[in-house]
C-alpha cells in the first residue's frame, strides 16, 4: 500500500509540475501576441505621422471634360479610348485638355525607362537632364477631345531634390516610384511623398514598384515581405499602388488610364490582383 501510494504522489507531482510549464509558456506566448499588436499598431501610428494628413483625389470641373465625354458614364471607359495617339494633322487647341504629371523617386529606380516607354520617346535635350529635370510629353486622343500630359521627372538624387516644387506645383497626378528589387527605395517613398504635399495637396497619389521583371527572380518569401511593405505603404499614402515593368511594358499604360478615369471621373473597371508572382494591383 505504501508503495501504491508514494506511486500516486509521483504521478501527481508529475501532472503539477507539467500543468506549471503548460501555464507558464501559455502566459508567454498570450504576452508575445499581445507585445506583437502593440508593435504593430505603434509602427502604423509612426507611418501615419510622418506622412501626415492624406490628401483627397481631385476631380475637375464637369463643364471642362463633359463636351470631350458626353456618353462616358453610359457607356463606361473602354481601353481603346485613351490608347489611341492623336494624328499629326489634328491641331486644332479647341479640343485640348492639358494635364502635368510628376514623377518623383530615387536614382537608378527606372523612372525615366518607364517614361520612354510609355511616351515611345527618349529622354529630352541634355541640357534639361542638366538641371536635375526631365521634361517629357504625351498626347492621347479620347472620345474626339486631346488630351496633352505634360510629365515632369525630378532625376533623384540630392542636388535635384531643389526641383520638387517646380516639378509637383499644379500636377493632376504624382506618381512615386521605387526599385522593387530594393528595399530603401520603397522607404524614400515617404521622404518624397512628404516634400511633394507641401506644393500640393490635391494630386492624385500613385506608388509604382518597377523592374517587375527582375522581382519576380527574388525567393517567394522576399517577394511576399516587399509585397506587403509596399501595401502598407500604400494604403498609409492613399495611393493606388501597382507593380510595372517597362521591359515588358507591364501595366505602363494601365496607369495612365487609371489616372485619366480618376480625374475625369470615368467609368473603368480597374481589377485589383494581390496574387504574389503577378503584378500587383492594390487600392
Amino acid at each position: 500500500m505504501a508503495t501504491e501510494a508514494l506511486e500516486a504522489i509521483r504521478s501527481m507531482t508529475q501532472l503539477c509540475r507539467t500543468m506549471f510549464r503548460f501555464n507558464i509558456r501559455r502566459q508567454f506566448l498570450q504576452r508575445v501576441s499581445i507585445l506583437r499588436r502593440y508593435l504593430r499598431s505603434l509602427w502604423k501610428q509612426i507611418i501615419s505621422c510622418m506622412i501626415g494628413k492624406s490628401a483627397r483625389y481631385r476631380h475637375l470641373p464637369c463643364t471642362t471634360v463633359s463636351p470631350p465625354f458626353p456618353a462616358a458614364a453610359e457607356s463606361g471607359f473602354a481601353s481603346r479610348d485613351i490608347a489611341s495617339p492623336c494624328s499629326d494633322h489634328d491641331k486644332d487647341p479647341s479640343d485640348l485638355v492639358a494635364l502635368k504629371i510628376s514623377v518623383l523617386g530615387d536614382c537608378q529606380i527606372g523612372k525615366t525607362s518607364f517614361l520612354t516607354k510609355y511616351t515611345g520617346r527618349e529622354k529630352e535635350q541634355e541640357s534639361s537632364e542638366m538641371t536635375g529635370l526631365n521634361h517629357v510629353d504625351k498626347t492621347l486622343c479620347v472620345r474626339g477631345a486631346r488630351i496633352a500630359y505634360n510629365i515632369w521627372e525630378v532625376r533623384g538624387d540630392e542636388s535635384s531634390q531643389n526641383n520638387v516644387p517646380i516639378a509637383c506645383r499644379d500636377s493632376v497626378a504624382m506618381l512615386f516610384m521605387f526599385d522593387l528589387t530594393s528595399r530603401c527605395t520603397l522607404n524614400s517613398v515617404i521622404q518624397w511623398y512628404q516634400e511633394s504635399r507641401k506644393w500640393n495637396q490635391t494630386a492624385i497619389p500613385v506608388l509604382i514598384g518597377t523592374k517587375f521583371d527582375d522581382f519576380v527572380q527574388l525567393p517567394i518569401d522576399l517577394q511576399w515581405t516587399i509585397a506587403s511593405q509596399a501595401r502598407a505603404y500604400a494604403k498609409a499614402l492613399n495611393a493606388t499602388l501597382f507593380f510595372s515593368s517597362a521591359t515588358y511594358n507591364i501595366n505602363v499604360n494601365k496607369i495612365f488610364k487609371f489616372i485619366t478615369a480618376k480625374l475625369f471621373n470615368l467609368q473603368w473597371a480597374l481589377e485589383r490582383n494581390l496574387t504574389i508572382g503577378e503584378p500587383i494591383i492594390d487600392f
